[in-house]
């Protein structure tokens, strides 16, 4: 019996192994260091439903707008009407509403008008696996691994010297780029080679270790099994047919109870 508890267990170590990990080390090359990139809001294109503000100190109707960029991509307001903002930068977006407000307002200088950007809402990555808290995060442009992982917090279960950092491929022909990072030596010894910046739709994937990862497929037995017994026990008890009540069925008296009143 001893020698098929190894087995099995050996066996669920393997496919752990082999199942949970598509990474290759060369692959960090698709990704980008935080300190090699110039990433400012210029360069992030707007979308619903980002928000925006607009700063222009000579007209005082539109100065200090906020608004959030709607569903069909657009921006209005009231003395120059609407204006595309979806798949503009900042920097462009400004520049369509100067355009619109010269026609009414005299504007001088090189910028008169700025937007800056309020809320990014419209751009996210992933944090899944073993995290208190799992699922997409709103991108900023700024995101590494070590922001994501330490604001989503690894649980228990998590086993962080294996994360997997995966660029995804929109294409059939293209494989994901995967890489492993080691989220251990990143926050105790400050090693942070596999720090990269993050884009849009990547996602970081925290497995869980061996012995977690055999534990909740355990689960996964068990608990359909745990809920077929619960079920069983429900009905009997509904049925009066439980195992602890006789053969004579619940309603059955006692003895003590058949003698009535006798004395």
């Amino acid at each position: 019996m001893l020698k098929v508890v190894r087995i099995i267990f050996v066996g669920l170590i393997s496919i752990a192994l082999s199942g949970c990990f598509s990474s290759h080390p060369r692959n960090i090359a698709a990704f980008v260091k935080p300190d090699k990139a110039n990433v400012t809001a210029d360069k992030y294109a707007l979308q619903p439903p980002d928000e925006i503000q607009i700063h222009c100190a000579r007209i005082p109707e539109l100065n200090m707008q906020r608004q959030r960029i709607r569903p069909d991509g657009m921006v209005s307001f009231e003395m120059i009407g609407q204006v595309q903002a979806a798949g503009k930068t900042p920097s462009e977006l400004a520049a369509a509403i100067k355009d619109k407000a010269s026609k009414l307002y005299m504007l001088v200088g090189e910028e008169p008008i700025e937007v800056r950007i309020m809320t990014f809402r419209s751009k996210l990555f992933y944090v899944l696996g073993q995290v208190n808290s799992p699922g997409p995060k709103i991108y900023s442009g700024r995101d590494t691994v070590l922001t994501a992982i330490a604001e989503a917090q690894l649980n228990p279960m998590a086993w962080p010297e294996r994360i997997q950092v995966i660029r995804p491929s929109e294409y059939r022909d293209v494989k994901p780029k995967v890489f492993e990072a080691n989220f251990d030596k990143m926050s105790a010894h400050g090693d942070l080679y596999y720090n990269v910046l993050l884009q849009e739709g990547d996602i970081i994937y925290v497995p869980p270790t061996i012995l977690a990862w055999i534990g909740l497929k355990v689960e996964e037995v068990i608990r359909p099994i745990a809920r077929a017994f619960s079920g069983v026990s429900t009905v009997q008890y509904a049925t009066g047919t439980r195992p602890d009540v006789g053969s004579s069925g619940a309603g059955a008296p006692s003895a003590g109870a058949a003698g009535g009143g006798t004395q």
